[in-house]
């Protein structure tokens, strides 16, 4: 039988935790910077102390932050992205997923081409394009995206997460599942309410599965524009939603170093040629080896 309360709490926990490492991964909470007291954290999320606790103790298994008794939590990494564009100075410094995307709605039209192993990230800053819109602060025509996702066998041939214990391994990737189910869940909540509010006149989204392990994530941003960054393993420390902790060999998107490269007037620069060989290479899988997914 399941537990509502643990389920409740899990879901909390899982926002909360979330939320805060898209902050500091966007520099909301730039590095070597406090964080805000626990007690300040479990006001502003209207969760319990102990789920704060709980989500400092993951962050820091992450690596994103360093805790002291008496100073509180300090950011000690962020998301990083490297570009060597001039159309790069546009957005703040240092450079983050969220003012590109951000960029990108500030269009007439908005494609957004991905290949990913959750969408935790872009799920966040998706609701935070829809909260700009919802105020009148942009106003895109048309928005497509097209997302391709590991297929479940996919995720079970993964490399990761696994335990130390093997007998960890199934729940852990039960975790990873639940994680894609869930973002997967809310993008389309969020976009299917701007098309059906009338917030953007064309909306139009699909997910689609592929039998490929995601050893990088790909973001192809209007076509003129990628993102391109790998998936790092790392030794740390899993939790469940039921709160227990798992020692595993994992990976992290968020703390990875992205590259940035933008189509430009010269067809055969670096940037043009890398921007068109990944535009050709998701293509290419989408209509050869994806499925819908279910």
């Amino acid at each position: 039988m399941v537990n509502r309360k643990d389920e409740a709490g899990g879901s909390e926990f899982r926002r909360v935790s979330e939320e805060l490492r898209v902050r500091i991964a966007d520099g909301g909470y730039p590095l070597d910077t406090f964080l805000p007291s626990q007690n300040a954290l479990a006001k502003q999320f209207g969760v319990s102390r102990d789920t704060v606790q709980r989500v400092l103790r993951e962050l820091r298994s992450e690596g994103w932050i360093e805790s002291r008794q008496g100073q509180g939590s300090r950011v000690v990494r962020n998301q990083r992205i490297q570009s060597s564009t001039p159309r790069a100075t546009r957005s703040r410094h240092p450079m983050t997923l969220g003012p590109l995307i951000g960029e990108a709605f500030e269009r007439g039209e908005v494609t957004l081409d991905i290949f990913t192993l959750t969408s935790e990230s872009l799920d966040i800053h998706m609701h935070m394009q829809a909260e700009r819109i919802r105020a009148g602060l942009i106003e895109p025509r048309r928005i497509a995206l097209r997302m391709v996702l590991p297929s479940p066998s996919a995720i079970e041939a993964l490399p990761y997460p696994r335990g130390k214990d093997p007998g960890d391994d199934a729940r852990l990737l039960k975790r990873l599942r639940g994680i894609a189910e869930r973002h997967t869940a809310s993008l389309h909540k969020v976009l299917g309410e701007l098309r059906t509010e009338k917030l953007v006149p064309s909306v139009e989204y699909e997910f689609r599965h592929a039998p490929l392990t995601p050893s990088c994530k790909l973001y192809v941003i209007n076509r003129d524009e990628v993102l391109h960054g790998p998936y790092i393993p790392v030794e740390r420390t899993l939790m469940l939603d039921t709160g227990e902790e798992i020692e595993a060999v994992d990976v992290l998107g968020l703390g990875a170093t992205l590259t940035h490269h933008v189509r430009d007037g010269d067809p055969d620069s670096p940037g043009s040629t890398f921007v068109d060989s990944m535009t050709a290479w998701f293509e290419a899988v989408w209509r050869l080896l994806t499925i819908e997914a279910g």
